[in-house]
């Protein structure tokens, strides 16, 4: 699980680069293929023979993040792949850093192929938990210092590693055999091409009629609410998170969550901005840019209660913010939800949430209740 401060600054960082692009095999592959992926910016598949070539780019320089040929293992590997890498499908033992990754194979029922996770004491998730108790997952520390014992015995065919710059490379890889298979689904901006993500899942564990059948209804339920929006009278306008000592680090105008407000009906108090990463804005500029905002979004992650006079005694600056005092702050409980385990696949519902808030007249024939983002209440 990605712990929330990590998750504030990680956007600021920069990738490690990884692996020159090749080779003879890429060029016949993909000439004549169509992409299999409609949204993503950051990887491409194409169909090879009776499998898939995959390239993962790289967003700060001309140099892949990787190349993979995914084959059938129940095939007899062509010639010209042998000097390539290859990732037999389906995967057998699978060792996945990210809750995001490992949602995926629990919800296409494939799960029994994950043999390890990080962090999983930042998970709620029962059915995972179980599974961690029986010994049937193993967690193998974090990301900065993984249990390389644990790993080893867990004989992974397939390692998906999150590419931060600030995890420190290891020989993991080489001391496994794994593949070391850059799953760059967080770099993605827009909603969509996050969720695409999942379809990587559904090609390595040969699932790809379920995981492309599940994304296109996302699609289909995100484009329609997307659609409602579009010619919405009124746009409110709202501002994003609280600062980490004394720092606010706002997402930039071209982010993910930007692009969901906007795709809601809303305006982004710093849409005019370019940036996809987060962007370090200190409090009077929050304020002065902020103040007369009409919604608020927060993401909680502590254990207490959430509440306006416990924001109020935190801080007393966030009182004088419009939507402070209008009731209008818009909060997720990331442990409550689940948020960072479901949410990436599930954008038509956090897009229903926002719109529930922003544009309520829109959805009245429904009987809705958010999910993740909810307005939050006085105490009583």
């Amino acid at each position: 699980m990605r712990k929330l401060l990590f998750v504030c600054v990680s956007m600021i960082c920069v990738l490690v680069s990884c692996g020159e692009k090749s080779n003879e095999a890429k060029n016949e592959s993909c000439t004549e293929n169509e992409n299999l992926m409609q949204y993503t910016s950051y990887i491409d598949v194409t169909h090879y023979k009776s499998g898939y070539y995959v390239n993962v780019s790289n967003p700060w320089n001309e140099k892949s993040l990787g190349e993979y040929y995914l084959y059938p293992d129940s095939l007899d590997l062509p010639d010209e792949l042998k000097n390539q890498v290859v990732i037999r499908t389906p995967v057998k033992n699978v060792v996945a850093y990210s809750s995001t990754q490992w949602s995926v194979f629990l919800e296409i029922g494939e799960i029994s192929r994950v043999k390890g996770i990080l962090e999983s004491d930042y998970t709620d998730n029962v059915e995972i938990k179980r599974l961690l108790a029986e010994k049937k997952i193993e967690d193998v520390g974090i990301e900065t210092s993984l249990n390389t014992e644990i790993v080893i015995n867990l004989h992974p065919d397939v390692i998906l590693y999150t590419p931060y710059s600030t995890v420190p490379k290891t020989e993991i890889g080489e001391l496994t055999g794994a593949v070391m298979f850059p799953f760059a689904d967080y770099l993605e901006n827009h909603p969509l091409g996050r969720a695409e993500w999942l379809k990587v899942i559904g090609f390595l564990t040969c699932r790809e009629d379920d995981a492309n059948q599940w994304f296109n209804n996302i699609v289909s339920r995100y484009e329609s609410l997307k659609t409602l929006c579009e010619n919405a009278e009124n746009r409110p306008t709202v501002f994003s998170d609280l600062p980490f000592e004394g720092q606010w680090y706002l997402p930039g105008g071209a982010s993910y969550i930007a692009q969901i407000f906007h795709d809601a009906g809303a305006d982004y108090i710093w849409k005019d901005n370019n940036s996809t990463a987060s962007l370090p804005v200190d409090a009077e500029t929050v304020l002065s840019k902020a103040r007369d905002a009409d919604f608020w979004r927060v993401m909680n992650s502590t254990n207490h209660k959430f509440s306006y006079e416990g924001l109020a005694v935190e801080n007393e600056l966030y009182t004088y913010f419009k939507a402070y005092k209008d009731r209008n702050i818009l909060v997720c409980d990331i442990r409550e939800s689940g948020y960072f385990e479901k949410s990436e696949y599930e954008p038509d519902i956090l897009l229903k949430d926002f719109v529930y808030a922003f544009h309520p007249e829109m959805l009245e024939n429904e009987d809705y209740t958010p999910k993740y983002f909810y307005r939050l209440k006085d105490e009583k």
